[in-house]
């Protein structure tokens, strides 16, 4: 959380004061997403996108009738979120090679 407190360009997940997260996965959000994980993914850093597709549109809520366009939000976090390497053996050293990566890689889907 620390290396991205400075950067407004990325949302990272929240904590709350009564909990401490175990995170099994590390999602931010970022615009240009996938010029964000190409970028990342050239230096050899995996990412991921776990969950593509909004709720009110995956096939097992059909049903309910909703459409693109009726919970924007929603749909707007699913085009953003990427998952960053998240395992036991990251080093301190790892963590900071991928926050200096994700910088350099928003900074430049910026100016494309």
């Amino acid at each position: 959380h620390q290396g991205f407190a400075a950067m407004a360009d990325v949302i990272t997940p929240a904590q709350m004061d009564y909990a401490r997260h175990v995170y099994h996965l590390y999602p931010i959000r970022v615009q240009n997403r996938d010029r964000v994980m190409r970028s990342l993914e050239s230096k050899g850093i995996g990412c991921g996108i776990h969950y593509p597709i909004p709720i009110h549109l995956q096939e097992a809520y059909r049903s309910l009738g909703h459409k693109r366009g009726d919970f924007p939000v929603a749909e707007r976090a699913a085009d953003e979120f990427v998952s960053l390497p998240m395992f036991p053996e990251l080093t301190h050293m790892d963590v900071g090679i991928v926050i200096a990566a994700v910088k350099k890689a928003i900074v430049e889907a910026r100016r494309k």
